[in-house]
């Protein structure tokens, strides 16, 4: 099972990496998803796999037992996603900012653009 996730994680950022390599901000931004959910599904397979083993400490007990998953990485994972999230929509204010002052979600226009601002 492992390996279908590291396959996948791969995938992820392989196809990431394609396309933040593109001339369109969406396309970019696409990449930047992708290539964040690799990363993250990266990080969550260093903990291990162990499905019906909950990364609890048993009462009583003073640490994990040996069967059950590292909770690091899952609480890596999620504060990841959380800065993800925040990224994203940084960067959604930055391409709408881009289209008012360009007029264009394209890189090739920023070439061409003088920086004024297009009455919208």
């Amino acid at each position: 099972m492992e390996w279908i996730l590291g396959i996948t994680a791969g995938i992820l950022l392989s196809t990431g990496l394609y396309s933040l390599l593109k001339r369109h901000l969406l396309q970019i931004l696409i990449g930047i998803l992708l290539m964040g959910h690799g990363a993250n599904l990266m990080v969550f397979l260093s903990g291990g796999l162990n499905p019906g083993q909950p990364a609890f400490v048993a009462e009583g007990a003073k640490a994990l037992s040996r069967n059950s998953s590292d909770p690091l990485p899952q609480a890596l994972v999620l504060t990841a996603i959380v800065i993800g999230f925040g990224i994203v929509g940084f960067v959604l204010i930055l391409f709408k900012q881009s289209w008012v002052i360009v007029g264009s979600l394209s890189t090739e226009a920023y070439r061409t653009s003088k920086g004024e601002r297009r009455n919208t």
